[in-house]
């Protein structure tokens, strides 16, 4: 039985840089903080060979988010659009959009446009510092159980 999202893991080129930024523009938790070398285990349970890397996990509202620093093996630009499969990115639930936006740019991201409502919801997607894709969304509308991640919809009677 699938119990939930445990993690969201991203790539980042400079870990003290990624650790700076989601602490300070998402309030996120490290926790854990792992260096991975010479682990046949690792290499096998992640599908390379001689990874070293640095790991650190940071906790969220609701799930974490996991953070890595590849040295080896080199890896590549993989930026991608959102019509590409494959397309990753993560999205954060937030109360006030509009405020959430201009804090968010003042803090070095990115993004596409402005904040669009789509009445039971609100979005705009941008990028971190690195490149990773972020979604920052607003529920409008909370009679909406179906769009709330931190409530099991059993609860909300919204089983589909």
């Amino acid at each position: 039985m699938i119990k939930g999202i445990h993690h969201i893991a991203i790539g980042v080129p400079d870990m003290a840089a990624g650790l700076a930024f989601y602490t300070q523009a998402f309030g996120f938790e490290v926790v854990q903080r792992q260096t991975i070398a010479n682990a046949p285990l690792a290499d096998q349970a992640i599908g390379l060979s001689g990874v070293d890397a640095d790991m650190a996990m940071l906790k969220t509202a609701n799930c974490f988010v996991e953070l890595w620093q590849y040295r080896a093996p080199v890896g590549s630009d993989a930026t991608s659009r959102p019509c590409d499969l494959g397309y990753p990115h993560f999205a954060v639930e937030v109360e006030d959009i509009d405020l959430e936006y201009r804090r968010l740019l003042a803090c070095g991201m990115r993004f596409v446009g402005e904040p669009v409502n789509f009445g039971d919801a609100s979005a705009v997607y941008g990028q971190d510092p690195f490149g990773n894709t972020i979604e920052i969304y607003e529920i409008r509308n909370p009679e909406k159980p179906r769009l709330r991640a931190h409530q099991r919809l059993e609860q909300d009677g919204a089983v589909t």
